[in-house]
């Protein structure tokens, strides 16, 4: 028999925070304040434009903000993942997304993150939560530093879909009894995979699309610990 799968997306899920936030943190990661204050200066007049683009196609601010990245070598960013996880991800982490992560662990489900975010960045999550894998997106390297270009197509929308169903096949994982955990309208192509998904901390079109189809709702608080009550 095939076993059951437990999917969660990363940034808005399990963690309060989000990709440009990491960028920036990892970018200025052992600047001095001055330094750190021209480089924020130089990169605020971008977060519109940014915003603008990930509200008009999600794979396209991918690809437009992993170009933050560029020059920095694998050792450095494998470094500062490290750091950025204990500075910032591991005190974001939802007391109530991690509760229902081991819950499904215990449970002997296979539990894997997938995130549009960089491998780096989410593999001591993974290691943290003590979870089966991760998806994730990798970055090109040349001449032992980073492109700012991505290996392969960016996870999202349709293609985070068929990445969860790629696993799940070379995974003998049943999808139709699997259960999968996300907070974006970009995420229903991944959440309509599988046979439990649910929506976290949902805006109004997502909550909308949530109950029309019958799907579960959870709001996961910061501040409250274990697992938050279904929303109905």
């Amino acid at each position: 028999m095939r076993q059951k799968g437990a999917f969660f997306d990363v940034d808005g899920t399990l963690v309060a925070s989000n990709i440009v936030r990491y960028g920036v943190e990892i970018r200025t990661s052992g600047m001095g304040p001055g330094q750190r204050k021209l480089w924020t200066a130089a990169f605020l007049p971008r977060i519109p434009y940014y915003l603008a683009l990930d509200s008009f196609s999600r794979k396209a601010f991918q690809r437009a903000f992993y170009r933050t990245y560029r020059s920095v070598s694998p050792e450095e960013l494998r470094q500062r993942a490290e750091e950025l996880f204990e500075h910032h991800i591991r005190p974001r982490l939802l007391p109530a997304a991690v509760a229902r992560v081991a819950e499904h662990r215990d449970r002997g489900d296979h539990v894997v993150l997938v995130s549009g975010s960089l491998e780096e960045i989410v593999q001591p999550v993974a290691a943290h939560l003590e979870v089966d894998n991760i998806i994730a997106v990798r970055l090109r390297i040349s001449d032992g530093a980073h492109t700012g270009e991505l290996e392969g197509e960016p996870l999202a929308g349709e293609t985070k879909a068929d990445a969860v169903s790629e696993y799940a096949a070379e995974n003998r994982i049943s999808l139709s009894r699997s259960s999968a955990y996300a907070d974006s309208l970009d995420d229903v192509p991944m959440l309509e995979t599988v046979g439990r998904p649910a929506v976290v901390n949902p805006g109004r079109r997502l909550l909308q699309t949530a109950r029309a189809r019958g799907w579960g709702v959870y709001v996961w608080d910061s501040t409250i610990p274990g697992t938050a009550p279904q929303v109905r």
